[in-house]
């Protein structure tokens, strides 16, 4: 049996090799390519499949949905857990694409740090800025990875710069490129001046790369080369040194520095020595802020507070098969073990944790115990909900994951009225994962659907289609933007284009026609408040 003291010391030492992150990023930026390659690096794939697979190629390892696969693009969250050297690295796949921003959002929660991805040819994009904000609103320390050196792109120079603009924070590059495009031949490490080369691999990237190493001094001689590459690196290295930020560790944890690489994804060209920097720099599991059933703050420390977790995510008939769904969990304290009963928080009950598994796409491995940091799933009868507190002394409850407001909403049906039951079961289960939400008029005659982006219709049509057989019809609603309302809403004078209902926890929402509508609500309710976030 273990003792007080051993499993102390045990879980110190789990938790100080945990490393949980988020990758996030615009669509297109190598996200998906990426995550892949974190795999390919730490043996647990023998060969990485493109994103887009030719007909009987390989696909992605991380992408689970037929939908996912089809359009190569990331849709839902997913969780893996793999080693790597001396750590126990937890990544957290978030969605790419920009209408699925609320389920990456509920994600970056559950992360320690963040990857940011970005295109060496496109710059800080739109979504890039959304979620770094989200990042900083957390205070998630963020690595910064400028992909696809080796195609066509901006000069390293100005990508730093709008890094640091856009972003408003200071970059501090720790390596730097030898060329760029078809010369994109290898990286420099700024604080050693150790020079990486790289050979092809096999397309795509499906091997891992062959490493040359060198000392910069040297390889300037050596004619491996040309003249205009290495005069190129040496001008830039020589002027981020006298102009660029310098690096620390402290300021990096604290969310004012980001860390700069720069590699190339699909051949690996930078992508294990990233990954070393990574493990280095990136924090393990810490205390989280929760809130105890009087009101006051509770610190909950990840090695001296029994077990504790909380559910970020929900997902349904992630194999078809069993037509079950999964609460995956993060763990924040203390240690896990299979079949433990720990009290629900919400429910105020006892819940039994059983067949606990861990999963690369549709690959389940059963857990059989797991540590701060670790991302869990669990087969979920119906008892959890996004938010939910689990722990064994009760008693608290961790902050309640932000929700943001529907932009688009319409009116779903099936087709066949014969398919209403599993229409319904289907959309109930939609919900609760956050796929969609659920809104109901204030006399609850009639309902609605919404979601931030358009795409998240599409998914839903797709697997109400694909998973419970029903084919339905969709009507979208003519309103873009949404609020929640406190104050009475008897007494609320909603403008003509805009329509009241209630959420799924009953909350009462106003919904408007464009962002001039909301703008004349809240002048002609000066005692009500309309808040963008619920």
């Amino acid at each position: 049996m273990t003792t007080g003291t051993s499993l102390l010391s045990e879980l110190a030492a789990a938790t100080a090799r945990r490393r949980t992150f988020a990758i996030i990023s615009h669509p297109d930026a190598g996200k998906t390519t990426l995550t892949e390659k974190l795999l390919l690096y730490s043996g647990l794939i023998r060969t990485a499949g493109m994103v887009r697979g030719r007909k009987g190629g390989k696909v992605t390892a991380s992408d689970w949905m037929g939908m996912e696969q089809e359009r190569g693009i990331s849709i839902t969250a997913s969780a893996m857990q793999f080693p790597y050297k001396d750590a126990v690295i937890n990544l957290l796949d978030t969605p790419g694409h920009q209408d699925f921003s609320e389920d990456t959002y509920r994600t970056l929660t559950a992360a320690d740090s963040a990857i940011m991805v970005i295109d060496a040819a496109k710059g800080v994009e739109a979504q890039t800025r959304k979620l770094f904000a989200v990042c900083r609103l957390r205070r998630i320390p963020v690595l910064t990875l400028i992909n696809k050196m080796d195609l066509p792109g901006r000069p390293p120079l100005d990508l730093m710069t709008e890094v640091e603009q856009a972003l408003n924070t200071h970059a501090s590059a720790i390596n730097w490129p030898v060329g760029s495009g078809n010369e994109f031949a290898g990286i420099v490490t700024r604080a050693d001046r150790r020079v990486q080369l790289f050979t092809k691999t096999a397309p795509g990237g499906a091997t891992k790369v062959n490493v040359e190493n060198f000392v910069l001094a040297d390889l300037a001689n050596s004619g491996r080369l040309s003249r205009d590459v290495m005069a190129q690196v040496q001008h830039d290295l020589e002027l981020i040194e006298i102009a660029g930020n310098p690096f620390s560790h402290e300021q990096f944890l604290d969310g004012q520095v980001t860390p700069v690489f720069f590699a190339s994804a699909l051949t690996n060209f930078g992508i294990e020595s990233f990954l070393d920097a990574f493990v280095q720099l990136a924090p393990s599991p810490s205390s989280r802020p929760a809130d105890r059933d009087d009101g006051t703050e509770l610190s909950v420390d990840p090695i001296e507070m029994p077990f504790s977790a909380y559910v970020f995510k929900l997902q349904a008939n992630m194999n078809p098969k069993h037509r079950d769904s999964t609460a995956f969990l993060r763990v924040c304290s203390g240690r896990f073990e299979r079949d433990m009963v720990v009290k629900h928080h919400r429910l105020n009950r006892e819940v039994r944790l059983s067949r606990p598994h861990s999963l690369v796409a549709q690959e389940r491995s059963t857990v059989e115990e797991a540590y701060p940091g670790d991302i869990i799933g669990i087969i979920n009868p119906g008892l959890f909900a996004i938010g939910d507190t689990i722990s064994l002394t009760g008693g608290f409850n961790f902050r309640p994951l932000p929700q943001f407001q529907p932009e688009i909403f319409a009116r779903i049906r099936p087709s066949d009225v014969g398919k209403r039951k599993a229409f319904d079961k289907g959309m109930w289960q939609m919900a609760q994962e956050g796929t969609v939400q659920i809104m109901r008029s204030l006399n609850d005659q009639e309902s609605l659907i919404a979601a931030v982006g358009r795409l998240q219709f599409d998914v839903l049509q797709y697997r109400l289609r694909h998973e419970y057989r029903v084919e339905t019809v969709l009507d979208q609603l003519p309103f873009s933007c949404s609020a929640w309302l406190e104050g009475d809403p008897n007494t609320f004078k909603p403008p003509s284009a805009s329509m009241v209902v209630k959420d799924q926890r009953d909350r009462v929402v106003v919904l408007f026609g464009d962002q001039l509508m909301k703008t004349i609500a809240r002048d002609r309710n000066p005692d009500h408040t309309l808040r963008d976030m619920g």
